[in-house]
């Protein structure tokens, strides 16, 4: 299992609030809102701030009804469905978030395409698990605090999408964190779980706000471990190289 990553160790915590990332996350906003991204539109930046942009494509995983077309909504900033409906296929949804790296003061433009699929579509098209596994780099396992049978599932989640590779960045969200009243999952459950499986759980919840911090934590954790899990592929190949290279007669 990949280990786990510090928040801020290699991206700049919270730099969508210093002066100097207001150049970039203007690109991705319009009218105090976030701009809605095509898969073939991106954030255009003057010659002089030109950054690279790294492209991943994010799975969300859950059950039926605990939010993941709003999850996949809210992170893009865009309106959250106010009924709920199935979704009948894939359905997906770029979101680009930049960040700036620790070690050398390096801009990078995140790419992530949020794959979101239905549980019943999973179920009657065998096709579509293929397809969404195919060349994922990251999986976000759902769950809702209103609903305890989706917290006991996200085992089977997680099972279900590391049998083939461990090599996928693993993030959990538990959803309608604001509906209290209704919790039907104890934060010692979820603190259980993050020791248990040693991963990363975030909150979310209530209307989406054009305030970047609500989707921040989770965007950039995304991107932190996603960059870390390109390093270690990176000194993987590195190493394996070298050992070709001194093993030729």
């Amino acid at each position: 299992m990949m280990a786990r990553v510090t928040p801020g160790a290699f991206i700049v915590p919270d730099w969508h609030r210093c002066k100097d990332s207001k150049e970039y996350f203007n690109k991705i906003i319009q009218k105090k809102n976030r701009k809605n991204f095509g898969l073939l539109e991106s954030p255009v930046m003057p010659p002089h701030a030109a950054v690279d942009t790294l492209d991943y494509k994010v799975f969300i995983s859950g059950k039926s009804g605990v939010g993941k077309t709003a999850l996949a909504a809210r992170l893009a900033g865009l309106n959250i469905p106010s009924v709920h409906h199935e979704t009948t296929g894939i359905q997906t949804t770029v979101v680009y978030w930049p960040v700036k790296l620790r070690e050398n003061g390096r801009v990078l433009f995140f790419r992530l395409q949020l794959w979101d699929c239905g549980e019943n579509a999973l179920r009657r098209f065998d096709h579509l698990l293929p397809s969404c596994k195919e060349q994922v780099d990251a999986v976000l396992f759902l769950f809702s605090f209103t609903d305890r049978t989706s917290f006991q599932d996200l085992s089977n989640q997680m099972t279900k999408w590391t049998e083939s590779t461990d090599c996928l960045v693993k993030v959990v969200v538990g959803t309608k964190f604001d509906l209290f009243m209704h919790c039907d999952v104890a934060e010692r459950d979820v603190r259980k779980f993050q020791e248990t499986w040693r991963l990363p759980v975030f909150h979310s919840g209530g209307e989406v706000s054009d305030r970047l911090g609500d989707v921040a934590p989770i965007l950039n954790c995304l991107a932190e471990n996603l960059w870390h899990q390109d390093c270690v592929r990176a000194g993987a190949a590195g190493r394996q190289q070298q050992h070709k290279t001194r093993t030729l007669p």
